[in-house]
């Protein structure tokens, strides 16, 4: 037949003649050589007549190949793609937290700077002043009229006063009403402790007239001590319950070994407990003695005589209907600041290194 393939010749045959064991070896590895050679050659023809003829199978193998390496370059396209998309949220995620402090910055900072400017600004109302800081020029004679034309050293030594004493005093009081309700044991002291959480409920505004008769009756209107007093009484209940729960978590063991040497309870608190509570009894300290700078209400109720007043007191009475002094309010605002600062700068290194050193374990 024409499309028959013609079979590879079939080797010869071993000779009958006689021959050596070496020869007969030789002569059978050259004919297993031809026969694959021959082999080889046909199975080569037979494929290459099925791809001049199409078939399905090649064309499966080629279409499977170029459909893996499609799906590969799709993968890494798509793998690009999602990087790409990461690195944009990223980037954009970065670029609105910038924009978003930088605002929140602007809004709190803003009044400060502002503030800063009124003070040096020419010009008494806050009309006078430009919305740009420090665009309406630069004076120092706000601070020369403060100190001249004003109470204001007076008004700065009163507020003094009145914060250093009710500090010293919230301290010893709340520190030793502590100490009563943390280590001891006496009737009524759940119930006295339910009382002054009870009294937090309801603020101080309602008892002001009571405040004001029971200072007429004991002389203590329009004096420094009588405010002392109001914001000593206001400060006793809620940090009385913030002292006690710092004093139970310092262990017993400490009273317990200061007794079996002799020591009263007095000199445990003083010499053991106290120094123990340090951090907070320092963190008392700061509240307290921040809180009666810019009180108004209580000082506008209790003090009357100008030589008595407060600088929130004294600092208002510039911007009152009939007076308007915003830029010499702005300068005694901001020489307010300056204790605040000294005052946080020295309690800060106490309070961090109060905190460092004040562990205790059981």
């Amino acid at each position: 037949m024409a499309n028959s393939e013609k079979k590879p010749e079939a080797p010869d045959k071993i000779p009958e003649t006689k021959m050596s064991e070496s020869e007969k070896i030789k002569f059978a590895e050259e004919r297993a050589d031809r026969v694959e050679r021959a082999t080889r050659m046909a199975e080569e023809r037979a494929r290459a007549a099925k791809r001049k003829a199409g078939s399905p199978e090649s064309a499966t193998s080629d279409d499977s190949g170029k459909t893996s390496d499609e799906s590969a370059i799709a993968k890494e396209k798509t793998l690009s793609h999602y990087n790409a998309i990461q690195r944009f949220r990223t980037r954009t995620y970065k670029v609105f937290i910038v924009i978003f402090l930088s605002l929140i910055s602007l809004v709190v900072l803003y009044p400060l700077i502002y503030a800063v400017s009124a003070a040096f600004s020419p010009g008494r109302s806050i009309s006078a002043t430009s919305i740009i800081p420090f665009g309406g020029g630069f004076t120092a004679k706000h601070f020369e009229r403060l100190f001249t034309e004003t109470n204001y050293l007076i008004w700065f030594k009163n507020t003094l006063i009145i914060a250093a004493g009710t500090s010293l005093s919230t301290v010893l009081v709340c520190s030793l009403s502590a100490y009563v309700f943390s280590r001891f044991r006496f009737v009524f002291k759940k119930s006295m402790m339910l009382a002054l959480l009870i009294l937090q409920i309801f603020p101080s505004f309602i008892g002001m007239i009571a405040i004001y008769v029971i200072l007429l009756r004991i002389g203590g209107l329009d004096s420094l001590w009588g405010m002392v007093l109001i914001y000593l009484a206001g400060n006793i209940p809620y940090n009385t319950w913030l002292v006690k729960s710092y004093m139970d978590s310092i262990p017993r063991a400490y009273d317990e070994a200061a007794r079996i040497d002799g020591a009263s309870s007095a000199r445990t608190f003083f010499s053991i407990i106290l120094p123990q509570a340090k951090p907070i009894i320092t963190f008392l300290a700061i509240v307290s003695f921040t809180g009666p700078w810019m009180e108004f209400i209580f000082a506008k109720l209790i003090l009357r005589s100008n030589e008595n007043q407060t600088l929130a007191l004294g600092l208002f009475s510039f911007v009152t209907d009939r007076k308007n002094e915003f830029t010499l309010f702005c300068a005694g605002a901001i020489i307010v600041a300056i204790p605040f600062v000294v005052f946080f700068v020295i309690t800060q290194k106490v309070l961090v290194s109060s905190l460092a050193g004040a562990g205790v374990k059981e």
